[in-house]
């Protein structure tokens, strides 16, 4: 086991780029050691790279959410350097369908969005969890989208009412219930689990056509992975606040 002892091990998935290297970055600036999940090696040493530059503590992860081996290899790698995760940011996701409608979008692509979106970020949890169970304060943080929320997607008058992309909006929505289900199977631990909308943030995801900075995109994300004893949990938030879901 490493020297880390005392410092907080955060891992972030598709921490490579965009809002999760950012996240990454954030937290190590407060003095995170922090594991960069991605699954291309070249760019995750790269990004590991350009942390280790600016002075930080930071891991390369080979971390394939649709890949269930390298989420027991990521685990032994965690449990045999540091003992303990106290953070797992689930960022890494997909958008695929914006060019279709609910009634043509294709079941493979609908099938791939949750495999990547839905169904790997739970199993790459529960692979984990053991870890974050020995954490003094574990925090998950999974990022969904504001496009998850079904009461905003019930309102006319919303700035994104007329974005209804029914593979990516519906994986963040069953994202955000396996947050409540989660946080309420872990509520009498230290344990805290939690939804974050980044919002419009500029990325590849978009076409960088969104009006946030990566920087502002990652700051619920940080707040979320940084909650104190009293914090929420099986909640949903944005950099204004609570989200309906």
């Amino acid at each position: 086991m490493s020297e880390n002892k005392g410092k907080r091990i955060t891992l972030v998935t598709g921490a490579n780029k965009s809002i999760g290297f950012e996240v990454a970055r954030q937290l190590a600036e407060r003095g995170d050691t922090v594991l960069i999940g991605a699954r291309n090696e070249e760019r995750g040493r790269e990004a590991e790279d350009k942390l280790k530059a600016e002075g930080f503590d930071a891991h390369f992860v080979h971390l394939d959410v649709e890949d269930a081996e390298t989420h027991q290899t990521a685990a032994k790698f965690v449990a045999e350097k540091f003992g303990k995760l106290d953070v797992l940011v689930n960022n890494a996701g997909i958008a695929l369908d914006a060019n279709f409608k609910a009634s043509t979008v294709p079941q493979d692509l609908l099938r791939k969005t949750f495999d990547t979106n839905f169904f790997g970020v739970i199993a790459l949890t529960q692979a984990l969890l053991p870890l974050l169970k020995k954490s003094d304060a574990g925090r998950i943080v999974n990022v969904s989208s504001g496009l998850g929320s079904l009461t905003l997607h019930g309102d006319p008058e919303w700035e994104f009412y007329d974005v209804k992309l029914l593979a990516y909006n519906s994986s963040k929505t069953a994202l955000n219930a396996f947050t409540v289900m989660l946080a309420h199977e872990l509520k009498d631990t230290n344990i805290k689990v939690n939804s974050a909308d980044p919002g419009f943030t500029a990325t590849d995801l978009n076409g960088h056509s969104g009006y946030k900075t990566v920087e502002q995109g990652a700051s619920v994300i940080v707040d979320l992975a940084t909650l104190p004893d009293d914090g929420a949990t099986g909640s949903y938030f944005d950099d204004k606040g609570v989200v309906p879901w």
